[in-house]
């Protein structure tokens, strides 16, 4: 029998609506026998359903720095410009960088990663954006998460 190649977490934790055909999607996933959070955007399509490339992965450690970050945001978005919130280490020439974006007359929480090395240095594709409307859902996801991805 063909092995499948449909994507399965181990732990769906929870789904956040963008449209009828977007959603963002917290999980816990394993690769090479770590544990990681993730967050990512999922499309369903006619030629195609599933994860797209617009997403962040996380360790223990870069949960514990962003959960308190996003605790302390106001319940209502108090900025009419982007704002830069905190950056995080990710690894050699790569941080995560958690910031308000106004887009579309819409505020948002965004968690990118900002590469700098001998080639490029600037924003990656490698991010999400989570509308400030759905912060307390999505921060209860990332506190689960958290719950089951083991220290590294």
């Amino acid at each position: 029998m063909p092995e499948t190649r449909e994507f399965k977490p181990l732990n769906e934790l929870g789904t956040l609506s963008l449209s009828e055909t977007t959603q963002i999607k917290f999980y816990v996933d394993e690769y090479k026998g770590y544990k990681y959070g993730s967050i990512r955007t999922f499309i369903q399509g006619e030629s195609y359903s599933g994860p797209t490339k617009s997403g962040i992965t996380m360790n223990a450690a870069l949960l514990d720095g962003v959960i308190p970050v996003l605790q302390k945001l106001p319940k209502e978005p108090d900025t009419s410009e982007d704002k830069e919130l905190a950056r995080f280490p990710k690894k050699a020439g790569v941080q995560l960088v958690l910031r308000i974006t106004i887009f579309r007359d819409t505020t948002g929480v965004d968690l990118r990663e900002w590469v700098e090395d001998s080639s490029y240095k600037g924003w990656s594709k490698k991010g999400v954006r989570i509308p400030y409307k759905e912060l307390s859902k999505a921060i209860s996801y990332l506190k689960e998460m958290r719950l089951l991805v083991a220290k590294a």
